[in-house]
């Protein structure tokens, strides 16, 4: 077995002015970050006007129906063809990282899964994957081509994020952001998803534009059982 090279070892004070001088990066990187989300809540958007349908659990379903009466939503475009036996490895690793959708919900984002493969083939692999997450088939529809997640023959994994009208429950909805490639390799976590959505996390730290809905910061958290209401918009 081949020996692998190891980093340099020295003494604890070199170690802390190596670390110290890494953190300070990091903490360079976090305050990038931050800036970054901030430019996304400014993103214009664009005003979905095709009435797309798909195939639910439990029956089909409008694109405004996916929002589950929140203000926003976020879709993983998961590589599923209509002739695949299972899942893009890649998607399904993503999938697997997902936490739980409650602290979502309570800053009123939902979440579901967009596959072309029909819903029996979806659900079939959705039990073999122990997933909860809500898996919508878009098989039938427009919709993955229009949203560039299907090209010829070809399936692209995407993130997609949306956000209807709420006042006077308006069914008007648009995109606000997507992201592709390595830009989905990092999510998972209920921050780096709250990250991507026009509110963000909603915490008055943000840099947010003004009327933008923010409390707070840790006093919204909940156990994930200890919501008062994780079905509905908060």
């Amino acid at each position: 077995m081949t020996a692998i090279p190891l980093p340099r070892v020295v003494s604890q004070a070199e170690w802390q002015i190596a670390h110290g001088q890494l953190r300070a990066r990091e903490k360079a990187a976090t305050r990038a970050r931050d800036a970054l989300a901030a430019e996304r809540r400014r993103l214009p958007m664009v005003k979905i006007d095709k009435d797309y349908l798909f195939e639910g659990e439990h029956g089909p379903a409008r694109l405004i129906d996916l929002f589950d009466g929140r203000r926003q939503l976020i879709v993983y475009h998961v590589m599923f063809g209509p002739t695949w036996r299972q899942g893009c490895v890649g998607c399904s690793m993503s999938v697997d990282n997902i936490g739980h959708l409650s602290h979502l919900h309570a800053r009123d984002v939902s979440l579901v899964l967009v596959s072309r493969a029909p819903q029996a083939t979806l659900a079939a692999y959705k039990k073999r994957m122990g997933w909860t997450v809500p898996w919508f088939s878009s098989f039938g529809s427009d919709f993955n081509v229009d949203f560039g997640v299907t090209v010829g023959d070809d399936e692209k994994s995407a993130v997609s994020v949306f956000l209807r009208d709420g006042d006077g429950g308006g069914d008007s909805v648009y995109r606000s952001y997507v992201t592709s490639a390595r830009g989905d390799e990092m999510l998972g976590t209920v921050w780096s998803y709250l990250d991507l959505v026009p509110f963000g996390r909603q915490e008055n730290w943000e840099e947010s534009p003004e009327g933008w809905p923010q409390t707070p910061p840790y006093g919204w958290w909940r156990h994930h059982d200890e919501y008062d209401d994780t079905s509905k918009g908060a």
